[in-house]
């Protein structure tokens, strides 16, 4: 398959998928080599460069999916963020905001930032897909959560970085303090 036609191949898969991929998934669907994906990943990053395009890829780790460019955050996130206030609650918010600002962060951390139990909230949270739960590399015996892929498709962002004031909130001394990172 020339460029050109392995370019259009992954664009469809990866718009018809709306979720993440995993790289070898892509290469045994296709039945292509991981090198020739990467490569067409690469040409799709390049087209999608162009602020005239209204897409764009992400990736984390080994996967990757097709998403709305940051170029339109603005009007993605209109649609969005009624969609997800109107579904959420405020404590719900409040949650995945402090996951998306200081993450990954521990199910303690979070409680002791915001002073409640928050076990239902953050249940809700990974049912909806909006956050992640991974192991703890601090603490064997737990978790750390971090925002998902669905949470950056939500906002219409393609980095946790792009948010609203995130190199201010990220770094907060006062939430630090209450977590003991200082």
């Amino acid at each position: 398959m020339n460029e050109e036609k392995i370019m259009s191949v992954l664009e469809s898969v990866l718009f018809v998928s709306g979720e993440p991929i995993k790289l070898a998934r892509l290469a045994k669907v296709l039945t292509m080599e991981q090198a020739e994906i990467e490569k067409g990943l690469q040409a799709l990053q390049e087209k999608y460069a162009n602020p005239q395009s209204g897409l764009s890829l992400i990736r984390k780790g080994d996967e990757v999916q097709l998403v709305s460019s940051a170029e339109n955050a603005q009007f993605v996130e209109q649609l969005m963020k009624s969609e997800l206030q109107d579904s959420l609650s405020p404590a719900a918010l409040e949650v995945v905001s402090i996951i998306a600002y200081r993450g990954p962060i521990s199910k303690p951390e979070i409680e002791t930032i915001r002073g409640v139990n928050c076990n239902y909230t953050l249940r809700n949270l990974l049912l909806r897909g909006l956050i992640e739960r991974s192991d703890n590399p601090r603490d064997s015996r737990g978790y750390v959560y971090g925002i998902s892929f669905e949470f950056l498709k939500k906002m219409g962002i393609d980095d946790v970085k792009k948010l609203p004031n995130y190199a201010t909130l990220s770094v907060d001394a006062r939430i630090g303090s209450v977590v003991g990172e200082v």
